[in-house]
């Protein structure tokens, strides 16, 4: 049986008041959870909560998942996550960066979508260099450039280093499609996937991981991690989870997105239901949004998470444990879900 560690997702981002939910970080840390992840849309954003909660725990490490790169330049996201992991106390955080999309980018953040992909990759080749301090940091890019160089530039611009001493931090990215996986693969510490079934690592995501790691001198390195997350529920009633989480689902399916850049809708259309994604933004366009739930497959709201009895949930949980994940982050309002992934998991027994 593998051995898989789990992580405590926060859904901060998604709420009108922030309560960041202290007592629960530090009961998974009792139970050996090796980390806690937030995230940021266009409200809360991701870095902050962490800072907060380094001053209650001692050892979880502190995961973005993700950091919206074009929320911030490179460098201001070296700066902020070097400070948190200072404060607390050191090779304690994890630097999760994803793209979002066009909508927010251009929408809330006025920056650019042009060359995602390459922006990325720019990312965290900056954050990188930034965290080495190998000395001053000049970076020519596709997208990004440090210092500035665009047709406004003064040509003052100094490459600079870091005043603060850094740790060599960690960086992820989340991605979906082959090019994001195969680029977390060639240049990250880890990937985070979107819409993941265990299935998945075998029927695509090994060969899309295999394609980066060939960029990469001495191939796969040791410790790359692999971290999706899983809803949990514990229940009687699998039915009702289920038709629960289909109009949220629906929601981000049908209209989280351009209709011609939609990543939720594409990440359903890989796991295997293209023509449930594209009824469900029929119907969200159409504004048939009382239908949309409704077209949601039950399999693939059951396939993404663990939900029934503890035996389902056990039974479950194998092909999880089993498929080649290293970081399996845990996503459920029940104290006591939390509980039983660490029974199944078997943090609790390592736990100090």
């Amino acid at each position: 049986m593998r051995s898989v560690k789990l992580g405590l997702g926060l859904d901060l981002w998604a709420g009108s008041g922030l309560q960041v939910p202290v007592p629960l970080v530090q009961r998974c840390e009792a139970l050996g959870y090796d980390s806690v992840w937030t995230a940021e849309a266009y409200g809360s954003d991701a870095i902050t909560p962490l800072a907060f909660l380094a001053a209650y725990t001692t050892k979880i490490r502190l995961g973005t998942a993700v950091i919206q790169v074009s929320a911030r330049t490179p460098t201001a996201t070296a700066m902020a996550m070097a400070t948190v992991d200072a404060m607390a106390g050191g090779n304690r955080t994890i630097i999760g960066l994803g793209l979002s999309g066009p909508q927010v980018v251009e929408g809330w953040y006025g920056a650019p979508w042009a060359k995602p992909s390459t922006r990325l990759r720019d990312s965290v080749e900056i954050i990188r260099r930034a965290l080495r301090r190998d000395g001053p940091l000049s970076y020519q890019g596709g997208a990004l450039s440090v210092p500035y160089a665009g047709p406004d530039a003064t040509g003052m611009g100094k490459p600079l280093k870091s005043i603060l001493h850094t740790e060599n931090l960690p960086i992820w990215i989340a991605g979906g499609g082959p090019r994001n996986v195969a680029l977390a693969a060639e240049l990250c510490d880890g990937w985070i996937p979107m819409g993941f079934r265990p299935q998945m690592m075998a029927e695509q995501y090994d060969a899309q991981l295999a394609v980066g790691f060939a960029k990469r001198a001495g191939g796969r390195p040791d410790g790359f991690e692999v971290s999706p997350s899983v809803n949990v529920h514990i229940t009687d009633d699998v039915r009702s989870v289920i038709d629960a989480a289909k109009p949220r689902i629906a929601l981000y399916v049908g209209g989280m997105g351009h209709p011609e850049m939609n990543f939720h809708n594409q990440a359903m259309a890989r796991v295997g239901f293209p023509e449930a994604a594209a009824r469900i933004q029929e119907l969200f366009l159409a504004g048939r949004r009382d239908e949309m739930a409704a077209a949601v497959p039950d399999e693939y709201v059951d396939d993404g998470g663990l939900f029934g009895s503890p035996q389902r949930i056990a039974e479950r949980f194998t092909p999880w444990q089993e498929c080649g994940v290293t970081t399996l982050v845990v996503r459920a309002q029940q104290a006591e879900a939390f509980e039983l992934m660490a029974d199944l998991a078997g943090t609790r027994d390592g736990a100090q």
